[in-house]
């Protein structure tokens, strides 16, 4: 299990990979193909290239499966290598630094964990906050499960750029300095309820199994790592955000989200509206541990009038025992996309770094 509270993870083939074995290509094999050639194109042409290049070497393959099935995710393995140095270069110039630095590369594999904290998603968060905002009438207490160092926790504090096509929305936090946020663009299509203005924020936390701190080198570093090659964009907005966490580091809670959701809930301000959310992070459940969750949930939501907001890939619809949260929706439809689903419904497919919001 990787370290985003369950954990957190970029969209790719956490689960469907273990229940494979080497039948046709090995597994490893074929999880490295399906991210080169699905997730990585149009992303980064660097990890489609080199993730390709690993799914076609035996050796290699061998190695990857020397270590857990959990820590042989791609974006994991080549995370550690960019940490350690590795720029993009053709296959065969990757495959020359991992040689070098392999005994590297493993431990920091075995000692981190895809916790990718990408702020851009808040900008496909935002209108549903919003909307629960207005309909309670009251400011927001958030929860995160999985959240890293807690960068998505900020959506009051980001500007906003919403993209319809005819016209372009502008939102940015008020008193705010110009520059001192980052702004996140978000390209739209459908009826996307946006906001006049930024909800209000008033409690802000989060869970995770290994949060990481803002206010530490490394970790910061790792994050940076976990950027694909070549969206700087994404690495500078990250940058921004992180100034922002530091200057006021949210209650970051360590332990498993099932067994600290409900201690955390009960410390949330009573005259504020709890939404608890989650990205890229029931990849990394199993069923049961799912079950689990939704039935906090629910608990939640007749107490407290809790709102739950899941941002997931095709992995929350295809559970670990074969069964569909969402029956309607076509897996093929998301395409390595997110689908966002407030209280269990759905109401959007979004881009999975926050890129494209498309509303139901």
């Amino acid at each position: 299990m990787s370290s985003r509270g369950a954990a957190s993870g970029e969209p790719g083939r956490a689960e469907s990979g273990a229940a494979e074995s080497g039948a046709r290509e090995s597994a490893t094999a074929e999880w490295y193909r399906h991210f080169g050639t699905v997730d990585a194109p149009g992303n980064s042409e660097c990890y489609a290239a080199w993730s390709v290049g690993i799914a076609e070497d035996p050796e290699l393959i061998r190695r990857i499966d020397e270590w857990p099935h959990n820590k042989r995710q791609p974006l994991l393995m080549l995370a550690a290598a960019r940490f350690l140095g590795a720029h993009i270069s053709p296959y065969p110039g990757f495959r020359a630094f991992l040689d070098h630095h392999w005994e590297d590369v493993s431990r920091i594999v075995l000692s981190r964990a895809t916790q990718t904290n990408e702020a851009g998603r808040s900008a496909t968060l935002l209108p549903s906050l919003a909307q629960i905002a207005a309909a309670g009438g009251r400011p927001l207490a958030l929860i995160e499960v999985g959240a890293s160092a807690g960068l998505a926790l900020f959506p009051d504090r980001y500007g906003y750029e919403y993209d319809a096509g005819a016209a372009v929305t502008r939102l940015v936090p008020a008193g705010a300095a110009p520059g001192s946020y980052p702004v996140l663009g978000c390209a739209l299509s459908g009826p996307v309820p946006l906001p006049a203005a930024l909800p209000q924020v008033v409690w802000r936390a989060g869970i995770d199994l290994n949060p990481l701190d803002v206010r530490e080198p490394d970790d910061v570093a790792w994050l940076e790592a976990l950027i694909w090659p070549e969206q700087d964009f994404r690495r500078e907005r990250l940058r921004r955000a992180i100034a922002i966490a530091q200057a006021d580091p949210p209650l970051l809670v360590a332990g498993d989200l099932n067994d600290q959701l409900l201690a955390l809930a009960s410390q949330a301000p009573s005259d504020a509206t709890l939404v608890v959310f989650h990205s890229a992070v029931m990849a990394y459940l199993d069923a049961a541990a799912r079950d689990r969750f939704r039935g906090t949930i629910s608990r939640l939501a007749v107490e407290r009038g809790c709102h739950w907001l899941s941002n997931e890939g095709h992995t929350v619809i295809i559970q670990a025992d074969g069964s569909s949260v969402v029956p309607e929706m076509d897996e093929s439809r998301l395409r390595g996309r997110f689908l966002l689903l407030h209280n269990g419904n759905p109401v959007a497919i979004a881009g999975p770094h926050g890129q494209s919001l498309e509303w139901l």
